[in-house]
């Protein structure tokens, strides 16, 4: 039972990634053009989400400032989930809804790429966020599952053709690596 239980979990996945590979490869080679363009410029990312996309908020945001393939130049890029003083101060002073809003107004500047990850596509905080850091003149990608971004608006809406959580957030894992494989090619430089 088990066995087959992971061949079926496995056999759906391919079927997502195979649409998912025809439908997001233009949009997300153009997310990457952006992204490369704004980090050759000095312009910085920053990356949110709740439970899940927050870790692959933060997991985009180490790797610009780590290292992905190759060690090279560190990027500029924060995370607005990771600090929990900064969370629980906005959360509980002015409501968990404005924890990514009060950030990105606060973070955001002309060129940035925000990045708000939602399984959903209908994480209030993160399409307030979206909403914030595209006001302060920053390009708003939304990396969500099939619903979209459910009541709002973003540059760039990358939806991965799955209601599946665990398929939506595989996706996004193999997006944000492709987005760093994109920025080493383009601005790798190798460094010791």
């Amino acid at each position: 039972m088990r066995e087959s239980r992971i061949a079926e979990h496995f056999a759906s996945h391919a079927r997502v990634i195979e649409r998912a590979a025809r439908e997001l490869a233009a949009p997300a080679a153009e997310v990457g053009r952006v992204t490369v363009e704004a980090l050759r410029a000095g312009r910085k990312v920053i990356a949110f989400g709740n439970g899940g996309s927050a870790t692959q908020a933060s997991h985009l945001v180490g790797e610009l400032l780590g290292r992905f393939d190759r060690t090279r130049q560190p990027f500029p890029a924060v995370t607005l989930s990771s600090d929990p003083g900064t969370v629980t101060c906005i959360a509980n002073d002015f409501g968990y809804e404005v924890l990514f809003e009060r950030q990105a107004r606060a973070l955001a500047e002309a060129g940035d790429v925000a990045f708000g990850f939602t399984t959903s596509g209908r994480s209030e905080n993160v399409r307030r966020g979206l909403e914030a850091a595209r006001a302060r003149g920053a390009t708003t990608v939304a990396v969500v599952g099939a619903a979209g971004l459910v009541g709002g608006t973003a540059d760039h809406v990358l939806a991965v053709p799955s209601d599946v959580t665990a398929h939506v957030q595989e996706v996004h894992l193999m997006l944000l690596h492709v987005w760093c494989i994109l920025i080493d090619e383009a601005l790798g430089e190798v460094q010791s």
